[in-house]
């Protein structure tokens, strides 16, 4: 009965596998393919999210490059076509999404934490530099007065 079970679950994982993406088919003028492997260079796999769509093995990836040729054989630029993945995915869909209100966040963010961090950092610095010494013990007021009485030299 475990067997069965077991094999059973191993088929259902074979079967919920991702098919294999059908072999890209370069596009016959050769501009326009340098064109393709340019945009595919600058488009973010929606599945892997770290690699570009020229990397990626993932199915969605190699429809997207499927897409791009066919913009390209029908004559849109690289800016409409990139407009179109960003109508469809949005601005992550771009390694190097454009600057504008939605997007500050993403561009001036890490430049924005630094400047906080520094600024928590000067402000502890000064804080430290500012703060009172502790009194001197009886002791140490007692040892610091002999000394000055014993000590011939100019400062």
């Amino acid at each position: 009965m475990r067997r069965a079970l077991l094999i059973s679950l191993a088929a259902m994982g074979l079967m919920a596998a991702e098919p294999a993406p059908t072999p890209d088919r370069p596009l016959a003028d050769t501009a326009q393919e340098a064109r393709a492997q340019a945009l595919f260079d600058d488009i973010r796999c929606v599945v892997c999210q770290h690699e570009a769509i020229a990397d990626s093995p993932a199915g969605v990836a190699a429809d997207m490059r499927r897409l791009v040729r066919e913009e390209i054989a029908a004559g849109r630029t690289d800016a409409q076509i990139r407009a179109g993945l960003v109508d469809r995915y949005g601005d992550y869909i771009l390694f190097r999404p454009p600057v504008r209100a939605g997007t500050w966040l993403l561009w001036f963010g890490p430049f924005l934490l630094v400047l906080i961090a520094g600024a928590v950092l000067l402000l502890r610095g000064r804080k430290s530099a500012l703060s009172e010494a502790p009194p001197l013990s009886s002791d140490e007021e007692k040892a610091l007065a002999d000394r000055l009485a014993n000590d011939d030299a100019a400062p």
